[in-house]
């Protein structure tokens, strides 16, 4: 699927994801200055990798792919805070992640300066395109950080314009309560200005092992109010279908609240943390038996979206006890491109 647009693939379309990503984090040269970067330099290096992304996404010849089509391959590409500082930092993207609670990682799985998100239905097509562009990127001096492939179930069927949650490692409908409509999505997730990032987006990725085996030895009951959800549909335990809005209010016979207090559903609501909706794209993971989880990966207009939910989260949540985050960072996603209008051309121009 082209980059081509004002818009990069690979956020909100296609609208159904496609079920295999390869999520590759990179840092970039260091200037002559401490903890600066050449903005020129960078701009040069983006521009070409945008050239090099075209390639994959839009000609079946490559050699890289090894005679396989493209398909629906998309590459998305985003920059990192000291990235978009280094030009401007009032900037969206410019802000770096705070540091929550539950985290286990190195200082080489926390940030970064480049991340590339590929896509594709077919394994083999991600597999080969993640593999050209990172050869690619270390040729020209980017130093691989983290990395994480993940799947997703095939879509279950419906409405091709219709944003289908998948089903996570805990059997659980992951990202209920995303924009969905085409108002939604320029309101909470594409960014207006300024005109170096117009038609951007502020990314979010986290590498989050779940205590799966742990959690799936719980009594159903106990799964459900851990997250406030029914596991069968994704219905609220307030009641009605999947669809129906969550009443954080609804009450049993004997006062309780039906969505528990801890539980994450409720926690993670807009209205608890007073903030906009993210677009979910998360994707399983499987590591070996120990390290299993998400790679969740979110979209949103403000870096603020994310940061109130997890500091809420971090409050109190039920489903925390079986999560550690092990890797994390965000990303300004660049504006689309194309071969007349280089990646990174409107933030490095």
């Amino acid at each position: 699927m082209s980059a081509r647009g004002s818009r990069q693939a690979g956020v909100d379309r296609p609208v159904q994801p496609q079920q295999h990503v390869a999520l590759s984090v990179y840092d970039l040269p260091a200037a002559a200055h401490p903890n600066t970067l050449s903005v020129r330099r960078n701009g040069r290096l983006l521009a070409e990798l945008g050239t090099r992304v075209l390639t994959l996404t839009t000609h079946g010849g490559d050699a890289t792919l090894g005679g396989f089509p493209p398909g629906d391959l998309t590459v998305t590409v985003g920059v990192g805070p000291r990235v978009v500082t280094a030009v401007d930092s009032r900037l969206p993207g410019a802000r770096e992640l705070p540091r929550f609670a539950r985290e286990e990682m190195p200082d080489s799985a926390r940030g970064g300066d480049l991340m590339v998100q590929v896509c594709a239905s077919d394994p083999q097509v991600v597999t080969l395109a993640d593999g050209a562009l990172r050869a690619w990127l270390q040729e020209h001096s980017a130093v691989p950080g983290w990395a994480q492939q993940g799947f997703r179930p095939p879509a279950r069927p419906g409405p091709a314009e219709q944003r289908v949650p998948m089903r996570n490692l805990l059997g659980f409908l992951d990202g209920m309560v995303v924009p969905r409509t085409p108002a939604e999505l320029e309101r909470e997730v594409w960014l207006p200005g300024p005109a170096r990032v117009r038609g951007g987006t502020v990314a979010v990725v986290r590498r989050l092992r779940l205590d799966v085996a742990r959690f799936l030895a719980e009594d159903l009951a106990d799964q459900e109010r851990t997250i406030g959800r029914r596991r069968e549909d994704g219905a609220p335990l307030s009641g009605g279908g999947p669809d129906t809005p969550m009443d954080l209010g609804a009450k049993s016979a004997q006062g309780r609240y039906l969505v528990p207090a801890m539980a994450h559903a409720r926690r993670a609501h807009p209205n608890g943390t007073g903030s906009g909706l993210m677009l979910r794209r998360g994707y399983s993971y499987a590591n070996g038996p120990e390290d299993r989880g998400l790679l969740f990966i979110c979209f949103q207009r403000e870096l603020r979206t994310f940061v109130a939910t997890q500091q809420r989260l971090d409050d109190g949540d039920d489903l925390s006890a079986f999560a550690t985050a092990t890797a994390s960072g965000t990303f300004l996603v660049l504006p689309g491109f194309s071969a007349e209008r280089p990646l990174g051309a409107p933030l490095f121009s």
